[in-house]
């Protein structure tokens, strides 16, 4: 059996389904409050089979802070996927996302110990990269630096993946992802599943850009590197480096909008000093952070050279991506008037 964490949200529901198309028997963690129609519905646009894939998952709410509760989901389990995380960049989650994150993975990982888990996959984030390889370009190597100013996120998922590196050093078969920004269907709002909302409701972007990953990839990717045991590494996932601007100019105009304004280098700063004065008033403010600006304002090259050349995979356009995902939400949103 196959233990699927986070298995509600955009990458964790393909992993599963992905699994199930393997004849896997899968378990998914959930919260009480998740919304399984929105993963139910989901299946519809990666299967011809959602009702009959769904209904084989089998649910089960977990509280990660509670280790009887984890070794009771892990019984008979001996694959994890850990895709369960908290996402975001606004100073007021800094605190449930290093408890989510960090602690959830730590006792997570206890939970492993002494059960019959034979293999860990755990996701992580571009967003632990910093240093650049001779050819300017974060890859595999490319280690974190506790020097430079990170955000909260960057620093949880550097800090769960310490806590995977152990238990690896302690025997247990472990391999980390390190996806781009997951393009998906479904959890439209949430998280990666926030990337059309945004790109429709903002008449603005920003210079910099980032890079992508199509959910259908990840997903794939994640459980051909478990099937062929490459264990005690980490493989980065993305599709392509695109910037923000031309990947909004794509989206605004399959969605009948006009091309979204750059904000320049000024109006961002002008928000950081905003922020300083009156973030303690303004919420919206708190997220023009230095970390936050300097991260829009930049495109780093990500090297997918890796998983490219050790499973002979070809990623799917970022441009096909986007058309196949896009049409999905405007299908949800015809459904939803």
């Amino acid at each position: 059996m196959v233990f699927v964490t986070g298995a509600t949200g955009i990458l964790g529901r393909v992993v599963a389904l992905e699994l199930l198309k393997r004849g896997k028997t899968v378990r998914a963690s959930k919260r009480p409050t998740s919304n399984l129609d929105d993963v139910k519905h989901s299946y519809q646009f990666y299967t011809e089979n959602p009702d009959e894939f769904f209904n084989k998952i089998e649910w089960i709410d977990v509280d990660f802070d509670d280790i009887h509760a984890l070794q009771d989901a892990l019984k008979g389990v001996d694959e994890v996927y850990h895709c369960a995380a908290k996402v975001g960049f606004n100073p007021k989650d800094d605190k449930e996302i290093y408890h989510t994150n960090i602690k959830g993975t730590e006792n997570l990982l206890f939970a492993c110990e002494g059960s019959e888990v034979k293999k860990f996959l755990h996701v992580s984030s571009i967003a632990v990269l910093d240093l650049f390889n001779e050819k300017g370009e974060l890859d595999e190597s490319s280690d974190f630096n506790p020097k430079d100013e990170h955000s909260a996120y960057a620093l949880s998922k550097h800090l769960s993946e310490m806590e995977v590196w152990r238990a690896s050093a302690e025997g247990l078969n472990t391999v980390i992802v390190n996806p781009g920004m997951i393009v998906g269907s479904g959890n439209w709002g949430n998280s990666s599943g926030d990337i059309f909302p945004t790109f429709e409701k903002n008449s603005f972007t920003f210079s910099g850009g980032t890079s992508y990953a199509d959910v259908r990839d990840v997903a794939k990717i994640c459980i051909e590197l478990m099937e062929k045991n490459m264990f005690a590494e980490r493989f980065i996932i993305i599709s392509e480096n695109k910037k923000y601007a031309d990947l909004g100019k794509q989206i605004r105009k399959a969605l009948g909008l006009k091309e979204a304004k750059i904000l320049s280098d000024f109006q961002l700063n002008v928000g950081v000093w905003a922020n300083t004065l009156f973030g303690w008033l303004i919420p919206v403010l708190r997220m023009a952070t230095r970390t936050n600006v300097k991260a829009i304002s930049s495109l780093n090259i990500v090297s997918n050279q890796k998983v490219k050349d050790r499973l002979n995979y070809q990623f799917i356009p970022l441009e096909e991506t986007v058309d196949f995902h896009l049409k999905n939400y405007i299908n949800d949103k015809k459904l939803k008037k």
